[in-house]
């Protein structure tokens, strides 16, 4: 399941995992998610990775605000370019509808921008709620998850992807748990009991 310390550190798990870690971040709790996002976010900027946060719930003027109470050098990583807060529905929506193979790409030019750029390894989180926007095409979020799946073995983002218990129902949870092969839960990543394999 993990490698040794060579891994990746996500931040607020005592394990290291692979690049390309593909995870799934359920929550209730807006403090706690708060919490484990800073810590995902601040453990990427320290190790020299390239971070990407997609912001939807907050603009990304008050995310760089919250991560600056939580102990995160944001404006240094902003300006150096190793941290960027985009809309979420700008990055997954540009043209006010959801392409599932258009998004993929966009993953895919993510980690190849980062290696050009020099950076080890990269970094993305994004607050999906955007999806209960009513873009055109955000019925195909799940067979986009699972796609991540896949372009990850070649472009090994690191990815966290933020569902609040809130604001989705059960079942669209119960199948985000079945896209991710890791879980939060508890503060800690682990291998989930629920996925199902892309194939």
């Amino acid at each position: 399941m993990c490698q040794a310390a060579s891994g990746i550190d996500v931040g607020f798990s005592r394990e290291h995992f692979e690049q390309g870690t593909h995870m799934c971040l359920v929550f209730r709790d807006e403090a706690v998610r708060r919490r484990i996002v800073a810590h995902f976010v601040e453990s990427g900027v320290l190790t020299g990775e390239r971070v990407y946060y997609f912001a939807d719930t907050a603009k990304p003027t008050e995310v760089v605000e919250w991560l600056a109470s939580l102990d995160v050098e944001v404006d240094d990583a902003m300006h150096r370019g190793a941290l960027t807060i985009d809309p979420a529905s700008e990055t997954y929506c540009p043209d006010a509808r959801f392409d599932v193979d258009r998004m993929c790409e966009t993953v895919r030019d993510a980690y190849s921008r980062s290696r050009e750029s020099g950076y080890p390894a990269s970094r993305v989180t994004g607050e999906m709620t955007w999806a209960l926007r009513g873009f055109p095409g955000s019925e195909r979020l799940m067979e986009y998850e699972s796609q991540v799946n896949e372009v990850v073995k070649t472009h090994p983002i690191t990815a966290m992807c933020q569902y609040d218990a809130n604001r989705f129902d059960g079942g669209l949870i119960f199948r985000a748990l079945q896209v991710h092969p890791y879980m939060v839960i508890s503060g800690q990543l682990v291998r989930n009991p629920y996925y199902i394999r892309p194939e």
